[in-house]
């Protein structure tokens, strides 16, 4: 399938800052770039660096005193197949690719280490794919979706607790509660088509059978069409946009549309 994304952020800042963005569509065997373009209104020269666990880019950019404007547009083609996770195995543990390890591990946002007594009580009986789509099931069934009902520093436990979130504090569950049985799991910055209201959408892939799969707890769009933009242990890596400094937002918009191959 293939789906054209464009992404404006509008900001304001008082006085020159150092901003880090990771808004491309990262090209991968699963997603082709057909063609991409990333425009930064009032900022200096652009710095791209791979993104963590080498999936995308990453670009600095230090902006001027006042409104800058980034556009990012694309276009991508999609060749996702659909997967049963509840068919897959759990990947032994010595036979973990190093760069795989740290998703195994508690993280800020993520605390793995206070969910095991929760999962293994409740779901003991299941191993691997299984697993992980109880427990998906889980918080898609057990936490509701409510805008502004958290915030930066939210983290896994906080939303367990509450019981409602966002789409990041689905993430940070689901990924927490599969981590928690030593399957590793990373959060995942996507473009989502067909999600309402259009927006950046976190979600979860998991390791199983030696591979990374796309998985989302929310519910709210189909992980077959979305577009991967980074990767990381939570939200602090895959954020859209890190300001070491101070700034305003004027507006923020995001599209994300089916469209003809050529």
């Amino acid at each position: 399938m293939r789906v054209a994304i464009e992404a404006i952020l509008d900001y304001d800042f008082a006085q020159p800052t150092d901003v880090l963005l990771a808004v491309e569509a990262a090209a991968m065997p699963d997603q082709r770039i057909v063609e991409q373009s990333h425009i930064i209104q009032n900022a200096g020269p652009l710095t791209n660096k791979v993104g963590g666990s080498g999936v995308g880019r990453r670009t600095w950019t230090r902006t001027g005193t006042g409104r800058m404007v980034s556009t990012f547009r694309a276009t991508v083609d999609v060749e996702r197949p659909t997967v049963d996770i509840a068919t897959l195995n759990k990947s032994p543990l010595p036979s973990l690719p190093e760069e795989v390890l740290p998703f195994i591990w508690p993280s800020r946002y993520c605390e793995a280490d206070r969910f095991v007594s929760f999962v293994c009580g409740h779901f003991p009986d299941l191993e691997g794919g299984a697993l992980v789509q109880a427990l998906i099931q889980w918080v898609n069934e057990n936490l509701v979706y409510v805008s502004g009902s958290s915030d930066a520093t939210t983290t896994a436990a906080d939303t367990f607790v509450a019981q409602q979130g966002v789409c990041r504090d689905f993430a940070h569950l689901t990924a927490a509660l599969i981590r928690s049985r030593d399957i590793p799991a990373r959060l995942v910055s996507v473009y989502a088509l067909g999600l309402e209201p259009p927006d950046f959408h976190a979600v979860v892939e998991v390791w199983l059978d030696g591979a990374w799969h796309l998985v989302d707890s929310t519910g709210l769009a189909p992980v077959e069409t979305m577009v991967r933009i980074a990767v990381g242990r939570d939200a602090t890596d895959i954020a859209f946009m890190t300001i070491f400094g101070g700034g305003q937002m004027n507006a923020q918009s995001i599209s994300v549309t089916q469209v003809d191959a050529e």
